[in-house]
């Protein structure tokens, strides 16, 4: 279990980075963040839809992927190693339970949000 958390760890450390190497650095952006939107300053980041979006498109692909290898195994074609197969199956089965896992999060604070007394 802890093998796949740090699977899951390093995944979102990818996607830190590539969303950081997308974006310009400094201090000058977020004090055009500060300074207001309506200016056209704002960095052009995914939003939080699109970021579940395209992880969820990566899970889907993880899933068909590993059918595709798993069916190719089956019919016995030569590219299709038993190793390969299982990596694929534990890649799309750990992307799964991270998804499940994200999404009983999202459900938890949104509960937990709306129970909070006004």
């Amino acid at each position: 279990m802890s093998h796949s958390i740090t699977s899951v760890l390093s995944q979102i450390r990818t996607l830190q980075t590539q969303v950081s190497q997308a974006a310009p650095t400094g201090d000058i952006a977020r004090s055009n963040a500060i300074q207001g939107l309506g200016e056209g300053n704002a960095i052009n980041a995914p939003s939080f839809s699109q970021t579940l979006q395209g992880a969820i498109k990566g899970v889907n692909d993880a899933q068909q992927k590993s059918g595709a290898l798993a069916a190719a195994f089956e019919r016995g074609e030569p590219g299709a190693d038993l190793a390969q197969v299982m990596v694929a199956s534990q890649q799309s089965q750990i992307a799964f339970r991270a998804t499940v896992e994200v999404r009983n999060r999202l459900v938890q604070a949104y509960q937990d949000v709306m129970n909070m007394p006004l």
